[in-house]
């Protein structure tokens, strides 16, 4: 069940009454007398998932390496080290073998691979629940077992298989460990400019045993490829279990298995009634083939005259002006003129822009048919409820610029589509999913309240205006919307979400451009063109770009930093840049005048102040090589640029290289390999993508998750390097958090925390938010003006002031010294004041009674103390 980080004193209040009798009213001590002072409420807090202790056991060459989460609610205080708070008692084979301080691993030299080990937090000399026990690995690594989707083949007879690609973690069943949701790509899954049909794609969800809880079809009418399915795995309406979020279609369908794998039930989504009275149903295949592409063209070009943009006279009144040809056909066009304009534009016209638009051959894309967005119970896979998916293509990419250029891509620019997950209230996460980014640029935003998932909001930028949609240059322009018009061409292959400006509530960040919470364009990114460029002294976005970062790079600024790579070319102001995360004001960049396609920033220089940024910057040109965090070049070679992860002890940051076939590997900037992942491989073709890279089990350090070449299991290596560093799970970062649930979105970005995290940090600056710890059984007595109960504060307050004390007294049931109901007495509660410490409730029933005291602060409740002694009330008091 999830916890809230925060509460308020009269929710606390709620949390531990009971209805009282009418007649049982409560008396105030001296500090809470009838209509004096109340505590201050305390704010709400960020909505983060109740995680449980994660303790893995690996068995090393010097013993057996434990390693386990530190939540951020036992965090109350920093070192120069590390967090302070909850210190761990580890346990072996029952008996306690030590106290550890400094770090959430330990490594015991005497412990062999029959070994069972649990560890338990102590706070303020209390010894709290111990975790479940577990035993060694004799493996570096956890195998989860995959159950691969059977293969098939194509119309136009082509056999594919799968393998398994991305992978997302949560919680979907409410018990603290995370499940792995694993998303199947087939052997023939395609970028969104490359033609042919391709297999369906699968998201399935299993237990860290490898059992499979259920899996989601997708079906015919969902292209496989890195841009079509983007999917949101978290708890999106705080019942402590995540949902699964992604677009859907006709054919869409969910099967939930059984513990034994044999179907327990299969369903497919509920279309919208008005689409099953148009005839849609979920045996629709709206797969093209090059003879239906052919039919489309035909009724696309049937209905020339009478768009609006002809009418208005924005494009050429007749589709020959608009290839350049003398007028042959009268408009409306007929359907044989219409056909043999199609046969002269796929023939003629299309191969004279560029060799490569092979028109007949264009099939597999899917450009009709309804769009969903659904919602799927995590654990069953049982669809919550589907809407439509917002915007809608509305056509098949002319109106978005897929035919304006030399090369003719229908169905391009107009499927791009990111995800994220953002708390844009800054309690609540809300699901992102965008569409498009090269020309009309469009985000919207959703909450999901366990019933019905709401817009909160959709940025639109507008189309770009072209004059001739076979013959312009639509990227780099303004779209028509009045406010979001700038937003097009800045956004990337994927999109962050952080508290850019410091108001408790993260922003979206797209790419070269920011939206506020509230949907406002916060800003969006232009800088002068420079000598050599298409445009000297122009002002020109700094554009669309392939890989971003949002981090707190510079330590030395205050706030986030934004480093980009851009592709624009000569058109482009920077091939490289970091910028303010408030502002978008460029600190440093370079001008590459080429494609930059790959960027990272990581902790690679422990005598280099802040992180370090690198990229593919053209060799030996300005901003080459390493960089500081500064902008200095450090040397001309760099790391790779694949993925990061947080492996070593010492905070700094590693590579994970490997791409294709070649075995992937964890390299240290100046160690070497660290880690060979034999049997294994990545993801995404050249980009070479990690199924994920995340802190998911044990301490602070990141786990690598990857498929085994076969994929018939996910392979996860766990960091059993010592540390002398602590610091709470990554995962209770909300910016860690929610970049972590959109690391599967296209092209895979590493997750960052809100905090600055890497070597010499300053762990004072550590966002913490820790409750107070229990009060000592507190004391009671019982006289003639009533029964006082008496208690010091707690050992902890937690990491934000008091706020006041729930008070409850109890009776013992059945032994009540009075004539009652027949069910005797009911608590009775109260509130005290922060100062305060001793209440006296002045109408008690006679009775046996208890009391009990919750501390509350701006953090959230403690734990109920300890009862105190019993009293006896003879004679009700009042």
């Amino acid at each position: 069940m999830r916890t809230p980080v925060r509460t308020t004193l009269a929710a606390a209040v709620a949390a531990v009454a009971l209805v009282l009798p009418a007649q049982a009213a409560v008396g105030a001590p001296p500090a809470v007398t009838a209509g004096g002072d109340r505590p201050p409420a305390a704010t709400t807090g960020i909505q983060l998932e109740s995680l449980d202790r994660g303790l893995v056991a690996l068995s090393t060459t010097g013993g057996i390496h434990l390693s386990w989460r530190l939540l951020k609610s036992e965090a109350y205080g920093a070192a120069a080290t590390g967090l302070t708070g909850a210190d761990f008692a580890v346990y072996r084979d029952g008996a306690r073998i030590a106290l550890v301080t400094d770090s959430t691993t330990f490594v015991d030299a005497a412990g062999t691979g029959r070994s069972s080990y649990r560890v338990a937090p102590v706070l303020a000399g209390r010894e709290g629940e111990p975790s479940p026990a577990v035993t060694p690995s004799a493996q570096p690594a956890i195998d989860i077992p995959l159950t691969v989707p059977a293969g098939g083949t194509t119309p136009a007879g082509e056999a594919y298989t799968y393998s398994a690609n991305d992978v997302s973690v949560g919680d979907v069943d409410g018990d603290g460990a995370y499940e792995y949701v694993v998303k199947w790509d087939p052997s023939n899954s395609k970028d969104v400019s490359q033609v042919g049909y391709t297999g369906p794609v699968f998201i399935d969800t299993y237990e860290l045993d490898g059992t499979l809880l259920n899996r989601i079809e997708l079906g015919v009418n969902i292209r496989a490829g890195a841009h079509y399915t983007q999917f949101l795995v978290y708890d999106f309406d705080g019942d402590g279990k995540s949902e699964t979020i992604l677009k859907t279609a006709p054919g869409t369908k969910s099967v939930q298995y059984r513990a034994d794998g044999t179907v327990a039930r299969e369903k497919f989504i509920t279309m919208p009634r008005e689409d099953r009275r148009a005839g849609f149903s979920h045996d629709d295949d709206y797969r093209m083939s090059a003879p239906d592409y052919r039919d489309h063209l035909i009724e696309v070009f049937r209905g020339w005259s009478e768009r609006a943009e002809v009418v208005s006279g924005q494009w050429p009144a007749t589709l020959e002006e608009a290839f350049g040809a003398p007028v042959t056909h009268d408009y409306p066009l007929s359907p044989e003129s219409a056909a043999e304009l199609v046969d002269y534009f796929i023939d003629v016209y299309a191969p004279s822009r560029s060799a490569r638009n092979v028109l007949r051959a264009f099939e597999g894309f899917i450009v009709d048919g309804p769009e969903y967005l659904t919602v799927f119970d995590g654990a069953t896979g049982a669809e919550l409820e589907t809407v439509r998916y917002e915007p809608g293509r509305g056509d098949d990419g002319l109106l978005w610029g897929d035919y304006a250029m030399a090369r003719i891509e229908p169905g391009n620019r107009v499927d791009r589509f990111l995800s994220g997950v953002a708390y844009l209230d800054g309690t609540h996460p809300s699901a992102i999913f965008a569409r498009g980014y090269y020309t009309r640029s469009t985000v919207a935003t959703y909450d999901w309240d366990g019933r019905h998932l709401t817009q909160r909001w959709l940025v639109d930028s507008g189309h770009v205006p072209m004059t001739n949609p076979f013959n312009d240059g639509p990227h780099g322009r303004d779209g028509t919307d009045p406010e979001y018009g700038t937003l097009t061409t800045q956004g990337f292959h994927s999109l962050s979400a952080a508290d850019v400006d410091g108001d408790g509530r993260q922003e979206i960040v797209y790419g070269s451009a920011t939206l506020d919470d509230d949907g406002g364009l916060l800003y969006s990114s232009f800088d002068q063109l420079p000598a050599g460029s298409t445009a000297p002294g122009a002002q020109a976005r700094l554009g669309h770009g392939d890989a971003m970062h949002v981090a707190d790079i510079d330590p030395a600024r205050p706030g986030l930093e934004i480093f980009t790579v851009h592709e624009g070319a000569m058109s482009a102001p920077y091939g490289t840049a970091l910028r303010d995360a408030a502002t978008g004001e460029v600190l440093f960049g370079a001008y590459s005048g080429r494609d930059t396609g790959r960027g990272m920033i990581g902790d690679v220089r422990t005598d280099v102040p802040g992180m370090e940024v690198w990229s593919s910057m053209p060799a030996g040109t300005e901003a080459s090589g390493l960089l500081s965090a500064t902008g200095d070049v450090l040397s001309p070679a760099n790391p790779g640029t694949n993925m990061s992860i947080r492996w070593a002890g010492d905070l700094t940051t590693q590579i994970v290289n490997g791409a294709q076939a070649v075995t992937p590997t964890i390299d240290d900037w100046t160690r070497g390999t660290l880690l060979t992942a034999s049997g294994t491989l990545t993801n995404n073709g050249t980009k070479g993508n990690p199924a994920l890279v995340a802190d998911v089990l044990g301490d602070w350090r990141e786990e690598l998750l990857v498929r085994t070449a076969d994929s018939t299991a996910l392979r996860m290596y766990l960091s059993s390097e010592p540390t002398t560093h602590k610091l709470y799970t990554l995962m209770h970062d909300p910016q860690y958090r929610v970049e972590t649930a959109r690391q599967q979105t296209t092209y895979n970005q590493p997750a960052y925390t809100s905090f600055h995290l890497a070597s010499g940090m300053d762990f004072s600056r550590v966002p913490l938010h820790a409750a107070p710890l229990p009060v000592a059984a507190p004391g009671i007595r019982s006289d003639r003006t009533g029964v006082t109960v008496t208690w010091q504060p707690p050992a902890e307050p937690g990491t934000e002031e008091l706020t006041g004390y729930v008070v409850t007294l109890t009776p013992e049931r059945g032994k009540s010294a009075g004539k009652g109901n027949g069910h005797g007495p009911k608590p009775l509660v109260t509130t005290a004041a922060a100062d305060a410490r001793s209440v006296t409730f002045t109408s008690v029933p006679a009775g046996r009674w208890s009391a009990t005291v919750v501390a509350v602060s701006g953090a959230g409740s403690s734990a109920a103390s300890d009862p105190s002694a019993t009293v006896v009330v003879t004679k009700s008091r009042g």
